[in-house]
């Protein structure tokens, strides 16, 4: 048997940072049972177990958390050297079409944009914030962002985010006119500013704490599309409103907002650029990927 060589110990690696194989696989460019054999190939080939894994949870073995904090290091310094030499080899120029829905253009995108242009100023960025799934391939696009669940399986993936999280704020107002709740099922009967989706669909609002997951449908004054909006109502005492994190966090320093639930509101992995093939990537979507992970 073969032993192992990078592209298994960066397979390994990508497992162990997502803690999820599905995540891991879009990363990677495979499929998830194509990484499981993978992971089963490297352990057979150390003769170790690296990865505990069950059908809710993947957990690294002792093994697998050493060999994983000498491993990191090691692939970044392979990755930047291969950067360097692609980077030398010519320049990123023309355009480069990201379709993402508005959050992630305003939470991740939006603060890598100017210091990415004066990175690259032979390319020209095409970003169209869009909140309904789009095929990126029949609209032009060269690579799209969204959220690891609403990703379809033959995309490749790279994380550009850190953890992100959702909270639930309220004005000190509607606090001392409704009471803080102490639970998500407290919600129900509080009123609250719903999201709807350009599907027309309106999310539930899911909370999790000590591994039980709930899930609510509060009602309210106002249904909307715009956080922004939103914000300022719930600023403003309409009533409670789940949004995340950053975008509450100008009004909460300031005062105008309060968390709440907070040991209930976790954090999740951030969103993903995606795109159909590593072939023929184009070297201004190349140049944005390595410079979303060098600033991440």
């Amino acid at each position: 048997m073969r032993g192992p060589d990078l592209d298994d110990l960066a397979a390994f690696a990508a497992i162990a940072r997502h803690r999820n194989f599905r995540r891991a696989a879009l990363e990677r460019g495979v499929s998830v049972s194509t990484l499981s054999q993978t992971l089963r190939d490297l352990e057979a080939a150390m003769a170790v177990r690296l990865v505990n894994r069950t059908t809710r949870s993947v957990a690294l073995t002792e093994a697998g958390a050493r060999l994983l904090e000498r491993l990191t290091p090691a692939l970044a310094e392979i990755a930047q050297a291969i950067d360097q030499v692609q980077t030398e080899a010519g320049t990123a120029t023309g355009r480069l079409r990201i379709n993402a829905p508005e959050p992630a253009v305003e939470l991740t995108l939006g603060p890598l944009i100017a210091p990415f242009l004066a990175a690259h100023p032979g390319v020209e960025l095409d970003i169209v914030s869009e909140t309904a799934f789009v095929d990126i391939v029949a609209g032009g696009f060269d690579a799209g962002v969204r959220w690891g669940e609403s990703l379809a399986k033959d995309m490749i993936a790279v994380p550009i985010s850190g953890p992100q999280r959702f909270v639930v704020v309220a004005s000190p107002a509607a606090l001392a006119r409704w009471g803080r709740p102490e639970r998500p099922e407290d919600l129900l009967s509080r009123p609250c500013i719903r999201v709807r989706f350009a599907s027309g669909r309106l999310p539930a609002w899911e909370f999790e704490k000590d591994g039980r997951v709930v899930r609510v449908e509060p009602e309210g004054p106002l249904t909307a599309t715009s956080p922004h909006a939103q914000l300022r109502v719930a600023a403003e005492g309409a009533g409670f409103y789940l949004t995340f994190e950053d975008y509450a966090r100008p009004h909460i320093e300031a005062g105008r907002l309060v968390e709440v639930l907070a040991d209930w509101s976790q954090s999740f992995p951030g969103p993903l650029l995606y795109y159909p093939s590593r072939r023929h990537m184009p070297a201004a979507l190349r140049a944005f990927i390595d410079f979303a992970r060098w600033r991440g």
